[in-house]
């Protein structure tokens, strides 16, 4: 029988001696591994992370204790130890957990956190609301993944130089973000103490003196070494009294180390620095723990589709002499940006999990003289929206914004859907924004925006329409006709909504448009449409492109029905990208069902309500 069978809450694994933790640690990364590969998620971060999970769970109280992850990605053990063991199986799939913590899912996650930066002002809000309640519990934030430099995570950190009792902040130092932390802050804070001739050493010295006199004095050394090292002076001007570097693979050392902070931070706040290996337990995922960040079943990697293009595409553009740089932020992998940054490193920088830092950056380059591409998913773009209105669009800067990953994005969840970006672009004055559905259009809207003077935003998915249909230029024609009719009018963007349209039509012989810009519209056709229309959008339906095309239809006094379908005002929760379309009404059938409501059509086949 395995430990981790009789391992139902946290309150099982305080049964377990320490030698027993080392051994269900084993249990839980084979579940991890073997889960993540049937289902796909984050892997590596979550390997890296587990001894420091059992650990946490064991000698905390949870959930009287509260316990927020950043970035939420490392919560798969903590998921398993408790309560959701039976479902875990099921992760990132329809009707199962999330792949991050989720309030609404279980009273042991404190705070939903899908994306970086956000447990430190968070665990600071539970501390005031706490204090001023007269509670008693321990906020702890582990912030892992390179998160620690972002920027709202620094202005928790230096919003105020005292802290609260009962806080405990640990930093999980694996040298990553995605890919490998490039971030001089992070370097900083990480350096001397994580240095492997210096655990060794202090492993070493710690064996042969003990606790005899001389080894106290040796430990006294080590604290002032510490101090003109910098770091943990940094953190204890923020307030917090350091503890670090320590081993967080190693779970007996662990247990003891949070048992000591337990007592400690009932008087002074702590901030806990710990070692770890991504994808530690496994030589693949250890090696290779970018690659292993984020997978699709069966280990597959996420690369390739419209990311493979946008590197192919700049490789192109600068080996041709074009005054192009591309810029992310932590995703080099999965926007395509690696390749670029292989080919030429001079024309790349990745500026870690700070998105507002990439916009702005992008300005300056603009501003300067040359073209800047930033290249980033839909859903982290949003924590730029400001930058890119105050830096970017006021300006008219010819910035161009690579928007992956936009449009439904399916087992990551509600906080990473794409399905807001064109609602918080279209409104912006200056702003052009492209929706391309095959690879041909892409590079042609590219080829658009680095002619352009303003600024332009390109948004796709991960993939592009497999359907072959006849190239022609998004230049001369923004919005192409691929289908005639005359029973309706479907106007869709992008390759899901345009394979969509395509099948409804099928049913009505309806005209279809593809809409390749979305903004500004291309009135000229717009304008001389005499149909009933439908706009068929992968974004929410509330100020997305369907509103644009309300605006217009009002604005000239047109008299054509429409119809909107789109993504509906809700947030969209985990399973397949089908799923989710068949949730929001945007499969052919109910589709066809609404054309059929609105505007009292006949299906050819003779088929109505």
């Amino acid at each position: 029988m395995k430990l981790l069978d009789a391992i139902n809450s946290p309150s099982d694994i305080k049964k377990l001696t320490v030698k027993e933790l080392g051994a269900l640690c084993g249990e839980l990364r084979d579940e991890i591994v073997a889960t993540a590969k049937n289902n796909g998620g984050h892997l590596s971060s979550n390997l890296g992370i587990v001894e420091t999970t059992v650990a946490l769970n064991y000698v905390f109280d949870f959930p009287k204790d509260k316990l927020i992850f950043d970035v939420g990605h490392q919560c798969y053990a903590h998921k398993i130890l408790t309560g959701r063991k039976e479902v875990f199986k099921n992760i990132r799939l329809s009707g199962g957990p999330s792949g991050f913590p989720d309030r609404e899912e279980s009273e042991y996650d404190a705070f939903t956190t899908g994306h970086a930066g956000t447990s430190i002002a968070a665990g600071l809000g539970y501390c005031k609301a706490r204090d001023v309640r007269g509670e008693n519990y321990t906020v702890i934030d582990v912030v892992g993944d390179g998160s620690i430099v972002n920027g709202l995570n620094l202005e928790a950190l230096t919003a105020s130089e005292t802290k609260p009792k009962n806080y405990l902040v640990i930093l999980n130092d694996n040298e990553m973000s995605i890919s490998k932390n490039s971030n001089a802050l992070y370097r900083l804070l990480s350096q001397g103490t994580t240095k492997r001739t210096y655990l060794k050493g202090k492993s070493f010295l710690k064996r042969v003196f003990g606790d005899s006199f001389f080894g106290r004095l040796l430990k006294k050394a080590e604290r002032g070494i510490k101090r003109i090292l910098g770091a943990p002076l940094v953190y204890e001007n923020f307030g917090f009294k350091y503890v670090g570097v320590i081993n967080g693979n190693d779970i007996s050392g662990m247990v003891k180390t949070l048992a000591r902070i337990k007592n400690t931070v009932k008087y002074k706040p702590v901030f806990l620095h710990i070692k770890t290996t991504k994808g530690k337990g496994y030589s693949f995922t250890e090696e290779h723990s970018d690659t292993y960040h984020g997978i699709g079943k069966n280990f597959a990697s996420k690369s390739g589709g419209f990311a493979k293009k946008l590197g192919e595409i700049i490789n192109g553009k600068i080996a041709a002499g074009e005054n192009v740089f591309a810029v992310t932020a932590a995703m080099k992998d999965g926007t395509g940006l690696s390749y670029v940054e292989k080919e030429h490193k001079d024309r790349f920088v990745d500026v870690g999990i700070a998105e507002e830092y990439a916009v702005t950056l992008a300005a300056g380059m603009a501003a300067g003289g040359i073209k800047p591409i930033v290249a980033v998913y839909s859903t982290f773009m949003q924590r730029a929206y400001d930058q890119i209105l105050h830096d970017v669009c006021i300006d008219n800067l010819p910035v161009i914004f690579c928007l992956d990953r936009s449009g439904l994005v399916g087992a990551d969840g509600k906080t990473h859907q794409g399905v807001f970006d064109l609602s918080y672009l279209t409104h912006l004055p200056n702003m052009q924004v492209y929706a391309p559905s095959d690879y041909a259009e892409f590079e042609d809207i590219i080829d658009l925006a680095l002619k352009s003077d303003s600024p332009v935003a390109i948004r796709y998915p991960a993939r592009a329409s497999v359907r072959e249909r006849a190239a022609v230029s998004v230049k001369d024609f923004p919005w192409r006709t691929v289908k005639e009719g005359d029973a309706l009018t479907i106007i869709a963007e992008g390759p899901r909504m345009l394979d969509l349209a395509e099948d409804v039509a099928e049913r009505f012989g309806a005209r279809v448009i593809e809409a390749r810009r979305i903004k500004p519209l291309d009135n000229a056709v717009l304008d001389g449409i005499k149909t009933p229309i439908a706009v068929f959008e992968e974004n929410s339906k509330i100020g997305g492109f369907g509103s644009l095309i309300l605006g217009r239809l009002s604005e000239t006094g047109a008299e054509n029905q429409t119809l909107i379908c789109g993504v509906f005002d809700a947030f969209v929760k985990h399973g397949s990208v089908e799923d989710q379309l068949n949730d929001n009404g945007l499969s052919v059938d109910a589709v066809c069902l609404k054309i059929k409501e609105k505007f009292g059509l006949t299906e050819l086949n003779g088929q109505n309500l």
